[in-house]
């Protein structure tokens, strides 16, 4: 019987014994270690191998690359899950636990999350479950009563009284009780239609991570994610992004290799709603579900479409991919409270000011007349895409913040300016516009200039052809929305 702990597949066992027969030079682990190293591909050891063994480092190399060819996964993960049963077997004969039916209930739901026959129906569980919290509690009920009871029968017809009495100058009322005013825009969008959706959202995604799904999700769609050149890890930043997009962007770094960095920012800025945005084309679409369907259709079709395309242009190394899984345990109160107040902490010292600067510059701009002008410049987009002129707003307003847009989308719904195939091309032209300032910045910070602006440069064109081809089948095909 074998006394190591850890016993690989006979491939494998087979190269380390040629590996240690071939190193000679003196090392200070053992030769297994380097051998080991050398098949999970460690740049290190293999440039110290190549500079002590020139002779055989041919063959070593060789040696390496048939066994890698044996298998359909990267070494690196292969012997990381030779490693993690082992620890599994260790510890399964050596703790007791005195609840085991808990402990053998967890395993299973485990083994059924990353199971692709039974994870995707628990995925699309979860994800209906995201989608009643916010779309239909946040989105709806929430925001009903905020935005129509208390801003729109209390808070704001005060301001505007208050403004009246104290403020002579009707320029300056505008700023804080007018079209673009600080009260009447920026703080009504940021509290009465932002803030329940990402409140709602945060709870829900804390509950998510609390859990110990997340990593689960990684392993999920680890297969799909390497048809687009990312790996499982990955996931961790697009599911962030449900949150924040800025955020997200940041997050990117825990990734491997810039490929997949640069893959990943583009994705986040192109395809994937933050959670105010999708709370809101959440709620504007959810009282019809074919449009809902196509506008989630749409999108993902052109995350895995852009994703391909990228994943064969953007040059480097493919990553590999290995994660610990964590115990399934219930989400802890504590844990979900927590986290959800950190979270609504970054809204409020981050997001905040950010809808009322908007509200100050759309101000200005409309002193001055520049939002006019900017306004009638896109009003021809408009009209290649079918929607009225007003919805050139939309998109000035999504550039300083993507809820920031979607509020004024929700706006425009519910006054009724916009309705049928217009609404799901809106929402998808919207959720493929070009990153807001915020998101922006961070993206020249993390991938420098000329990464960022080749990113934007190309989004703001296409989310625009996106939803002009959109708009055409649509009403070509003599859809009811």
């Amino acid at each position: 019987m074998d006394s190591r702990i850890v016993v690989y597949d006979e491939p494998i066992e087979a190269a380390l014994r040629k590996l240690e027969g071939l190193l000679h030079a003196g090392y200070t682990v053992s030769t297994r270690a380097i051998a080991l190293l050398l098949l999970q591909g460690d740049s290190q050891v293999d440039r110290l191998v190549r500079e002590r063994e020139p002779d055989v480092y041919t063959e070593i190399a060789e040696t390496v690359r048939t066994t890698q060819a044996k298998y359909g996964q990267p070494l690196a993960y292969v012997i990381a899950r030779a490693r993690q049963e082992a620890a599994r077997r260790i510890a399964s004969a050596t703790v007791s636990s005195p609840d085991v039916a808990r402990r053998d209930f967890g395993q299973r739901l485990s083994r059924l999350m990353i199971n692709p026959f039974t994870g995707v129906p628990l995925l699309v569980l979860a994800l209906a479950g995201l989608y009643y919290l916010v779309g239909v509690i946040g989105a709806g009920i929430i925001v009903d009563f905020l935005q129509d009871t208390l801003f729109g029968a209390y808070v704001n017809p005060w301001s505007v009284r208050i403004a009246e009495a104290i403020i002579p100058w009707q320029v300056l009322r505008d700023l804080f009780v007018g079209d673009y005013g600080i009260v009447t825009l920026g703080l009504t969008y940021a509290f009465a239609i932002v803030l329940p959706i990402v409140g709602t959202f945060f709870i829900a995604f804390s509950i998510i991570e609390d859990s110990g799904y997340l990593p689960r999700l990684a392993l999920l769609i680890d297969g799909a994610f390497k048809r687009i050149g990312l790996s499982g890890r990955a996931v961790i930043p697009i599911v962030l992004g449900f949150g924040c997009d800025t955020m997200a962007t940041i997050v990117t770094r825990t990734q491997e290799t810039r490929r997949e960095r640069v893959i990943t920012t583009l994705l986040l800025a192109l395809a994937i709603p933050c959670a105010a945005q999708l709370g809101v084309i959440f709620g504007i679409l959810s009282a019809s579900m074919g449009a809902l369907l196509i506008w989630g259709g749409v999108v993902f079709l052109v995350f895995l479409t852009i994703g391909y395309l990228a994943s064969r242009i953007v040059p480097g190394r493919r990553a590999s991919f290995f994660m610990e899984l964590p115990p399934l345990r219930l989400p802890r109160i504590g844990n979900i409270f927590t986290k959800t107040y950190t979270r609504m902490q970054w809204y409020f010292m981050e997001v905040l000011p950010f809808f009322i600067i908007a509200s100050v510059i759309l101000w200005l701009g409309e002193l001055t007349g520049a939002f006019q002008w900017l306004l009638g410049a896109l009003e021809p987009l408009m009209h290649l895409l079918g929607l009225p002129a007003e919805a050139a707003t939309v998109f000035v307003y999504g550039f300083f913040r993507r809820d920031f847009g979607a509020a004024g989308l929700y706006d425009l719904y519910t006054t009724g300016a916009i309705a049928g195939i217009a609404v799901v091309v809106a929402a998808v032209v919207l959720t493929l516009f070009i990153p807001c300032i915020a998101q922006f910045a961070v993206m020249l910070k993390e991938r420098g200039v000329k990464t960022a602006l080749a990113i934007a440069l190309f989004i703001f064109p296409f989310a625009f052809f996106v939803g002009y081809l959109l708009n055409l089948v649509l009403r070509a095909t003599g859809v009811q929305l």
